[in-house]
């Protein structure tokens, strides 16, 4: 049987080094032994004249200032961070320019995709004025990887059809990696977490009784410092102090400038738990009697541990980031149905790091151990399956792309049909691979691969965006009939 008509687009995505964010920068703190350098360099700025000091920072502001967003503002920031260490009476006589030198001395440019662009997702915009008849536009979740292999969120904007025509914007700067804005968080996410590890004693149980639904993180303070001592004299008092704390912290939220466009706005690692990389968002547009909003899963890295985090946004303007828990989501690879399902929230996930599962959440906020849906058993994805993003409805059932790795850590795209109403069940699937890398996407960061974060219809087309080695990325098409036709039944049950 051959497989279903796949049109890969001449339209890609290549990493664009010149894509820069502002970042702290203390010298020493990058070595093996971190040595601060910091007092002796604000020493030496101090003992600048007024006239070389003028100098260098409208030298910094010419070079600089056209690249980044109010560039002084990031300066006096980042001068703030580094203050304490300045001398006490140094700190109160700097003159203003003298602090905007300190945070240019103490600021660097990041290129955030310098290594790598790849594992794309793709959602409806929430912006679809101006467009002609048979057009829909699009929003392009990106990972984007630097130099560490430091990863995070960036976005494109593209415009479907009409028919199976593609148009990517431009995507110039300057960037933006927004700024925290306060967060009411959510009582019964705490308590999951607490749950998770197990922390269940009398101080964890005081705190959540004293908790409203939403709190804030002065709240939580009080209420911790207003414990009863003979509570906090309890030896397991302090290790529950220290969760509730790292529990709360791992929820925030971000905002981006109202004049800022998709494109520019980056999001970046704001937590312990994803300081080495914000990794594979998986978008979706999730609506319910509530109306839409845009909802994503992505892998936090701290350099050791993985951790999934699902992020919340109705308008790709603020987000809000919240920690998933429970036995389903833990391992990569996690993707939000767009809607309920017989009352339920699912999603598809990958447990056990080889098969992919469906999990569903409980009450209590936990995701549930998964139900098996699809193991390794072909040629093609015999080391491990997983998907590629959310499902997508269609008449015959969510379509779900999933991936495989074979022989030589090769990674190619297939694809399943799950019941619309049961879909614990797998009606059908693709005997083959959909997409593998082909001569021109075989060399990359990472050779061998092709994969992505989700896929839309529209137009009677699967639309699918995908990173090609880590390369780039790139589209493909394919006629959602010819691929569901293409279809057979599974072979044999999951395990």
């Amino acid at each position: 049987m051959t497989g279903p008509p796949v049109v890969r687009r001449d339209l890609t995505l290549r990493p664009d080094p010149g894509r820069v964010v502002v970042r702290l920068f203390v010298p020493g703190e990058d070595a093996a032994v971190a040595r601060t350098r910091a007092q002796a360099l604000i020493d030496r700025i101090c003992r600048l004249d007024a006239e070389e000091t003028g100098r260098l920072l409208r030298d910094a502001r010419h070079r600089f200032g056209d690249r980044h967003r109010d560039l002084d503002r990031t300066f006096h920031h980042h001068y703030d961070l580094v203050r304490h260490r300045a001398s006490r009476s140094r700190s109160r006589d700097l003159d203003p320019a003298t602090r905007l030198l300190v945070g240019a001395y103490f600021s660097h440019e990041y290129a955030v995709e310098s290594a790598a662009l790849c594992n794309p997702s793709m959602v409806v915009h929430p912006d679809q004025d101006g467009l002609a008849a048979g057009q829909l536009r699009v929003a392009i979740s990106l990972r984007q990887i630097g130099e560490g292999h430091l990863s995070s969120i960036g976005f494109a904007d593209a415009v479907l059809g009409p028919g199976d025509q593609l148009t990517v914007d431009a995507r110039p700067g300057p960037l933006t990696v927004g700024r925290r804005v306060p967060l009411r968080h959510r009582r019964d996410l705490l308590a999951a977490g607490l749950a998770e590890i197990d922390c269940d004693d009398e101080v964890s149980a005081t705190v959540l009784d004293a908790l409203p639904a939403r709190y804030d993180e002065a709240l939580l303070d009080r209420i911790i410092a207003d414990l009863p001592a003979d509570l906090l004299s309890r030896g397991t008092a302090p290790a529950t102090v220290a969760h509730l704390r790292r529990a709360g912290s791992a929820s925030y939220a971000v905002e981006f400038p109202a004049d800022s466009r998709l494109p520019q706005r980056v999001l970046w690692p704001a937590t312990p738990d994803e300081r080495n990389g914000m990794e594979d968002a998986r978008f979706v547009r999730f609506v319910d009697e509530s109306g839409p909003v845009y909802r994503a899963t992505y892998t936090a890295y701290d350099g050791q541990r993985i951790a999934t985090r699902a992020l919340s946004s109705t308008d790709l303007r603020r987000f809000e980031i919240t920690p998933m828990r429970g036995p389903g989501v833990r391992n990569k690879g996690v993707a939000l149905f767009p809607r309920t399902v017989g009352g339920r929230h699912l999603a598809l996930c990958r447990a056990d790091g080889e098969t992919i599962g469906l999990t569903s959440l409980d009450g209590d906020n936990q995701w549930q151990r998964p139900v098996a849906l699809h193991a390794p058993r072909r040629g093609w994805e015999l080391i491990q399956v997983g998907n590629c993003g959310s499902p997508v409805e269609t008449d015959a059932g969510w379509l779900v792309l999933t991936h495989g790795v074979g022989p030589m850590r090769r990674y190619a795209i297939g694809a399943l049909l799950l019941d619309l109403h049961r879909p614990e069940r797998v009606v059908a699937e693709l005997p083959g691979a959909l997409l593998a890398p082909d001569e021109t996407e075989r060399d990359g960061y990472v050779p061998n691969v092709v994969y992505s974060c989700g896929a839309l219809v529209h137009a009677g087309l699967l639309w699918l965006p995908y990173g090609a080695s880590d390369a780039r990325v790139g589209f493909a098409t394919v006629p959602v009939a010819a691929l569901v036709a293409a279809m057979v039944e599974p072979a044999l049950p999951p395990g």
